[in-house]
């Protein structure tokens, strides 16, 4: 019973999510991999409230071009220029071998850019009772 309840959110954030991108080319993958990765993550649970509330959600960003289309838009923005535009090639990778170690405050700011932006991201989903990433 516990899967079908899984099965059946998972297709309802992911039709609406489709839906919210109007399929556009990189949203939809990019809503399609944050997606994945949030119900194959460890530890995760089922919250039914929050899943409703995110559907309400996508459904209202489906419908205008408001507040939270710009929302969802920003998020999605944001996710892929973090995970998915990070994937270097392999020539990148070797030349950049060559060059000098970064700089411990490069280190820092690369490991802290996103701290700020998860916590708000956080709020907004505990303050609204959504199940955003």
């Amino acid at each position: 019973m516990t899967d079908l309840k899984v099965i059946h959110a998972y297709r309802h954030l992911y039709r609406g999510l489709l839906h919210a991108v109007q399929f556009s080319q990189p949203a939809r993958f990019v809503a399609r991999d944050r997606l994945r990765a949030a119900f194959r993550g460890e530890g995760g649970r089922l919250d039914t409230r929050s899943i409703i509330r995110t559907i309400r959600f996508l459904e209202a960003a489906t419908r205008t071009r408001g507040i939270e289309h710009s929302i969802l838009r920003n998020l999605l923005l944001v996710s892929f220029y973090r995970y998915h535009d990070t994937q270097k090639s392999w020539r990148f990778v070797k030349h950049n071998m060559k060059k000098q170690p970064m700089k411990t405050v490069e280190e820092h700011i690369e490991k802290t850019a996103y701290k700020h932006y998860d916590m708000t991201v956080a709020m907004l989903n505990k303050s609204m009772g959504l199940c955003l990433r």
